[in-house]
């Protein structure tokens, strides 16, 4: 079979606005595409190779899903359980409700955060990186919790989970969608039922099992110096390095420890994560986790009002699962996928599928910031299907 589009594609998308990026499709553990376009640093005009190293930023949650799935499996946990139950603190939790003159009241929340809730996205919080703007309660409340930690410099998952405590819910839980901070409250239950921290937990359950020895949190080896540059896109189309408080994170040591960190990874590295996804939770004879806990991961939780929350142009046709989107209707998002097919993306501009219908994968690596999407996962999605048999 003749690939040579999808060459064109990358070349294409690094000639018209990203600095360069790799593509890896794979089906029942070999690769069938392996691609790389444009540069890893510009201004030195060196290449993207397959040893480049990305921010993976949001696309994290893959691997950390993927491992609090592990847990539940193994019967650390229900999703029936209260949060409360692994941070106390948790237990007597607030609502905003907005009433019909615009007025807003805290109240006490019916029932309590469930590990359902964060494993979906549905405790009602959403990220707050720094000082808010504006008359949002919840993302109010949630700075001035974390002001004594964000004044210290540096703090623990487990600090940064108990000051949170303290702040509004932007709804019940469980009624609406919101991305944010369910993340870190499922790394912190992580880090209470393996008794570890949260990366070691995700090395031993994922990295290691699978040969992953690029993907890590922290600066190792020669990591920082294979990392690619991130860039900001300047009016006049060219790019401008930056830096952002994730590459600080990367940094081990305690003065950069702020909460759980994200991922860095290779396009390699994060295909054989997929690729054990898309073929049954085994791969090269390791067996990482049961197909059917993969089933459950990837079924659509939302409801009517949930999808709604969810649902935009970018997402057209997907649900969500269990800390993943997932396919649900192929004619509403145009997408040639199968049905089931799940994934995320990060905020520098990585995207990824496992398609267990056929045992395959997609991962499209590129760091740029802003991230703006144009089309280009789009694209890439429906040029890598092309090729799946």
């Amino acid at each position: 079979m003749n690939y040579a589009y999808l060459d064109h594609l990358l070349k294409n998308l690094t000639d018209s606005g990203i600095p360069g990026c790799s593509l890896h499709v794979a089906q029942r553990g070999k690769i069938l595409y392996e691609g790389y376009s444009g540069y890893a640093d510009v201004q030195a005009k060196t290449p993207v190779t397959n040893s480049s190293v990305f921010r993976m930023a949001s696309m994290s949650k893959l691997p950390l899903y993927t491992a609090m799935m592990i847990l539940f499996e193994q019967g650390k946990f229900l999703m029936t359980d209260p949060l409360y139950r692994y941070f106390p603190e948790w237990k007597a939790m607030k609502k905003a409700v907005r009433r019909e003159d615009g007025s807003v009241d805290i109240v006490p929340t019916d029932r309590p955060v469930l590990v359902k809730d964060i494993m979906t996205m549905a405790c009602g919080l959403p990220y707050c990186h720094g000082p808010a703007n504006g008359d949002d309660i919840t993302l109010g409340s949630m700075a001035q919790c974390m002001k004594p930690l964000w004044a210290r410099g540096h703090f623990t998952l487990r600090e940064e989970i108990r000051a949170i405590s303290g702040a509004v819910l932007a709804f019940e839980p469980g009624t609406h969608w919101m991305y944010g901070f369910s993340s870190e409250l499922a790394a912190g239950i992580m880090e209470t039922v393996c008794d570890k921290p949260a990366n070691d937990v995700l090395c031993e359950l994922l990295f290691k099992p699978l040969g992953m020895e690029d993907t890590r949190p922290y600066y190792f080896g020669n990591i920082k110096e294979r990392m690619v540059k991130l860039y900001t896109k300047q009016a006049d189309g060219s790019f401008e390095p930056t830096v952002t408080d994730l590459d600080n994170k990367h940094n081990p040591g305690e003065a950069f420890q702020c909460g759980n960190p994200r991922l860095f990874s290779t396009g390699k590295d994060f295909t054989r994560l997929m690729q054990m996804l898309a073929c049954g939770g085994e791969l090269d004879g390791v067996h990482v986790m049961g197909r059917k806990t993969i089933d459950l991961m990837r079924t659509n939780t939302l409801n009517t009002q949930q999808l709604a929350d969810f649902t935009d142009d970018y997402n057209a046709g997907y649900g969500y699962g269990y800390g993943v989107r997932t396919l649900m209707d192929k004619a509403r998002g145009n997408l040639n996928g199968s049905l089931g097919a799940f994934g995320w993306t990060g905020g520098f501009g990585t995207w990824c599928e496992a398609d267990p219908e056929d045992n395959a994968s997609i991962v499209l690596m590129y760091n740029l910031f802003p991230w703006i999407d144009e089309g280009q996962h789009a694209k890439i999605r429906t040029a890598a299907y092309g090729i799946i048999k």
